[in-house]
């Protein structure tokens, strides 16, 4: 059995659901966990914007385009969704950071991502 990390946030309090229309996580269960399984680090909970959503095809990720035979719809402007903290740290550096909902961001995070950075990305509620 996969053990997930403690749902903890980058702020140190109980980590948040994310989405649950549509579900995301690594775990499929609407939160940001992770484990030590988890190589992508699936940890950052960001809102979908047209430009993130370009640009993460543009690199080779399509979250985008429908993918029905894994039950994914494909991800549109405004979905909140946690992705890769590496992808998010990338998207940042190239001026197209997704806002992040820090309250529904796993610590991991910290390992990748500077805690200013999400902050300065933070969406304000």
């Amino acid at each position: 059995m996969i053990e997930k990390d403690p749902a903890i946030n980058v702020m140190g309090t109980d980590l948040e659901p994310c989405s649950n229309e549509p579900v995301t996580g690594f775990f499929r269960d609407g939160h940001c966990n992770t484990c030590a399984q988890d190589q992508g680090s699936h940890t950052v909970c960001a809102l979908m914007t047209a430009e993130f959503l370009a640009f993460s095809k543009y690199v080779g990720n399509d979250l985008s385009t429908p993918k029905p035979e894994f039950g994914f719809a494909g991800l549109k402007p405004g979905d909140q969704w946690c992705l890769c903290a590496a992808r998010f740290l990338q998207a940042h550096d190239e001026g197209c950071a997704p806002k992040v909902r820090l309250a529904a961001t796993h610590m991991r995070a910290l390992d990748i991502v500077p805690l200013a950075i999400l902050e300065e990305n933070a969406k304000t509620q």
